[in-house]
């Protein structure tokens, strides 16, 4: 979005993240309401950074979207009368608790331009891939 030249629809973002567009909309109004970007109506509205890409954080972004839970994986509680399970369970919840932590502060040093950067760099070496080929 930051390298474009005007709005981007919720519809072509949403094809590139292979999503819905409400899913995008959704998302998308989160980080409107704490400035990361704006959003214009009508036919050639859209949405645009609004924010400095060095100033926004993963961070940033992952509280502005609520917080969701940054991994995938869990404990199951299938038996939790299960006393060997209870045991192992306490001894997940503690690395994952430490992993989280960890991640998320490293979410703390990796800004938007960061980002941008390395995507630049790696679209360059697709698009000197496909040239080759």
């Amino acid at each position: 979005m930051a390298e474009q030249d005007g709005p981007v629809t919720s519809e072509t973002l949403a094809q590139c993240m292979n999503t819905n567009p409400v899913v995008v909309r959704r998302t998308m109004g989160l980080l409107r309401e704490v400035g990361i970007v704006s959003s214009a109506k009508g036919h050639t509205g859209g949405w645009t950074i609004a924010a400095d890409l060095g100033a926004v954080t993963l961070r940033q972004l992952h509280e502005a979207l609520g917080e969701p839970a940054v991994f995938a994986i869990g404990n199951r509680n299938e038996t939790p009368e299960c006393l060997v399970e209870q045991a192992v369970n306490s001894v997940l919840d503690d690395a994952f608790a430490e992993a989280e932590a960890l991640l998320l502060k490293r979410f703390e040093t990796v800004t938007l331009a960061d980002l941008a950067v390395d995507f630049a760099r790696r679209h360059a070496e697709w698009r000197e891939r496909r040239t080759i080929s």
